[in-house]
């Protein structure tokens, strides 16, 4: 193998004194013919490095024009400028010049725009006409420039930014960005931020009654609902109402069809009690009236495709119970497996289950197939053999009147709460013992209480404190 000798590599062009890279013949920055230049002397002996005396620096020489490719190299010595005189002769003091007072030219060779020195500090001359702006606002955005020698363009000066637009009025802002439209799926249009639902989490007080729903910890949506009132009958006596209503999930749009029910059966109730109207014969009324509004919800509107007519299949479908507090009477209504439980104030008392579920195993122990224990440890315990909607059997409410004989709380819930509190027993363990006082704190707690069983359902209660003057001992008495 043969090999070439090259000549030694330069440190510096002598030309343009940019460093040429191994082996070039030729200048990349200028052109300069290398191959000119003589070889550095194999000798070179070595210097001591000491420190030289301070000095003040001196200034930068400029480099020396490319001489002609056939001229020979001058001679590179080392001159020694004398330090500059800071006066003149007459004592004057000389004047500085800065590189901004000569004309430049940008990477593209045009010439570079007139403008003021750029000041890389805060400070103003004291009577100038920067002494009355305000110090520069700090870029934090920068676009990006055709060439990778421009100079970063400053932020818009806020002083003379139009400002943005105040959403208008009743336009619901996003609770991520501050600053985005929600549309009508509930996303954020700036920022694609979900909003939360307005039903995931849902409390109302109303005087001596308060009622707290919330979607539980595994389902996407609520699909419960609830409705508290209150309204006075002819005598001028108070009669209190509540409503909670669960959506069957199995079927199309649940949660429209709990709140049309809780709905209706709230009005139609405001409505009859102060004709003075029974207030069991107004509970009964009140569930009919909210099974016709779920069964709207399954009729097809005006103008429908044909395509949508299997909606029929799968119509909406809900469970309702109430309580009326009326007259010295407790009235329950209910059609499905949501819940009535009484918890006396005084616990020695003993507390009951007002409802008997329109479930599998009610029916089950209801026959004498299975004892309670049994027929709830089944896998179809929890299947519904009653609701309110288009495709549900023959209606069937469930009405009962009591007049308790000492002061307690009703607890109207779904099962999501009781299925974490299934027994009288338990659920009056679950309620705490000022909740007749603080009847929306005692709710929180049973939809807390819930929820640190795991959540697995919807969760809605409602609480109304029953105060009666005592009269002796003994259980609630049923009057039918």
């Amino acid at each position: 193998m043969s090999e070439s000798h090259q000549q030694p590599a330069l440190a510096r062009c002598p030309g343009c004194e940019e460093p040429p890279a191994s082996g070039d013949l030729f200048c990349g920055a200028c052109g300069y013919d290398l191959s000119a230049v003589p070889a550095r002397p194999d000798d070179r002996p070595t210097m001591a490095i000491t420190v030289p005396p301070a000095a003040p620096p001196a200034p930068a020489v400029p480099p020396v024009p490319p001489p002609a490719p056939d001229a020979p190299a001058p001679p590179v010595a080392a001159v020694q400028w004398p330090a500059a005189s800071e006066t003149d002769s007459s004592d004057v003091p000389v004047p500085v010049h800065r590189a901004t007072d000569l004309p430049g030219t940008d990477p593209g060779g045009e010439p570079l725009p007139a403008s003021p020195p750029v000041r890389h500090d805060d400070r103003a001359v004291k009577g100038g006409p920067a002494a009355a702006e305000p110090a520069a606002v700090p870029v934090e955005s920068v676009e990006p420039s055709d060439h990778s020698g421009d100079f970063a363009l400053p932020a818009p000066d806020p002083r003379t930014a139009e400002p943005a637009p105040a959403p208008a009025a009743g336009t619901k802002v996003c609770v991520a960005c501050r600053s985005g439209r929600v549309d009508p799926d509930g996303y954020c249009e700036n920022c694609g931020h979900a909003q939360p639902r307005e039903r995931d989490h849902m409390e109302q007080e109303l005087g001596s009654v308060a009622a707290v729903s919330d979607r539980g910890l595994r389902h996407h949506r609520n699909e419960d609902s609830f409705a508290i009132s209150s309204t006075a009958l002819p005598d001028g006596s108070p009669a209190v109402v509540a409503i909670v209503c669960d959506g069957v999930s199995s079927a199309s749009r649940p949660d429209e069809a709990s709140a049309a029910a809780a709905v209706a059966a709230n009005e139609a109730l405001l409505e009859s009690l102060p004709r003075g109207t029974h207030p069991q014969q107004a509970m009964h009324e009140a569930i009919v009236a909210a099974s016709e509004a779920v069964n709207a919800l399954a009729q097809d509107p005006p103008g429908s495709a044909e395509h949508e007519a299997h909606r029929h299949q799968n119509a909406p479908a809900c469970t309702l119970v109430g309580a009326v507090m009326a007259g010295g009477l407790l009235v329950v209504g209910w059609v499905g497996d949501s819940r009535v439980y009484w918890v006396p104030d005084d616990r020695t008392g003993p507390p009951a289950r007002l409802t008997e579920d329109d479930s599998w195993a009610a029916q089950m122990v209801a026959a004498g197939l299975m004892n309670e224990a049994e027929a709830y440890a089944d896998e179809r315990a929890h299947a519904i053999t009653g609701w309110l909607g288009a495709d549900s059997y023959e209606l069937e409410p469930h009405t009962a009147s009591f007049k308790p004989d000492r002061p307690g709380l009703v607890v109207v819930c779904t099962d999501g709460l009781w299925n974490y509190a299934e027994s009288a027993e338990e659920m009056a363990a679950a309620v705490p013992p000022e909740a007749h006082r603080r009847p929306l704190h005692g709710a929180q707690v049973l939809v807390g209480h819930a929820l640190d069983g795991g959540g697995h359902d919807n969760v809605t209660v409602a609480l109304l404190p029953f105060a009666v003057e005592p009269q002796g001992a003994g259980s609630a008495c049923i009057t039918v």
